[in-house]
């Protein structure tokens, strides 16, 4: 595993180590920002939004382009951004950071539209820390938006998420059912630990 030193600044994880991370990832339209909001209500704790999403929103309003090769670096650098910022946040009130995906979800998504992934942001993906990561499970309806594009390979997606995660010796949980069941299951877990 690469060591964060030979990472860019712009793509280093800076997490305090009071604040315990969970990171949700997972296919598209599976809950992961609806999850990743009521934890940090029910935590009294910051959260951090996919950045991804903003980027390509805005993308698309302006151009009606949809994400190419060149906006994984921009895309990682942002995330990672906004997660650095809501940690310091974190740390003043010794809580918990839900973060709404990561650079592993970046990644993942690179070998699965590109088949291959920048150099710079595998390593950081593989590298950065989080001290619960859940896969959010397909059994919810999918709702289409102006980004997403595969209502009918949630599934395939979902596992190739799980082989990834498998092939890089990354600790997950799968999370599903209705909203409240998978807050209860993860406050279970976070409990736990």
């Amino acid at each position: 595993m690469t060591g964060s030193k030979a990472l860019p600044d712009n793509l280093k994880q800076i997490t305090p180590n009071s604040v315990k991370t969970v990171a949700i990832i997972g296919a598209e339209s599976t809950g992961k920002t609806t999850l990743c909001q009521d934890l940090a209500a029910v935590f009294d704790s910051p959260f951090v939004l996919e950045f991804m999403r903003e980027y390509l929103q805005k993308k698309w309003d302006e151009l009606q382009l949809t994400c190419t090769w060149e906006d994984l670096l921009p895309i990682a650098q942002g995330q990672i951004n906004r997660e650095n910022q809501q940690a310091k946040i974190a740390a003043n009130s010794g809580s918990y950071l839900f973060c709404d995906t990561c650079l592993f979800e970046l990644m993942v998504y690179s070998y699965w539209y590109y088949g291959n992934c920048p150099k710079a942001l595998e390593a950081a993906a593989l590298v950065h820390h989080y001290d619960l990561v859940l896969l959010t499970c397909v059994d919810i309806p999918w709702i289409a938006d102006d980004l997403r594009d595969s209502p009918n390979e949630r599934h395939a997606i979902s596992d190739f998420f799980e082989m990834m995660l498998n092939r890089h010796q990354i600790a997950f949980k799968k999370v599903g059912g209705s909203r409240d069941e998978r807050v209860e299951f993860v406050a279970n877990l976070l409990s736990e630990r």
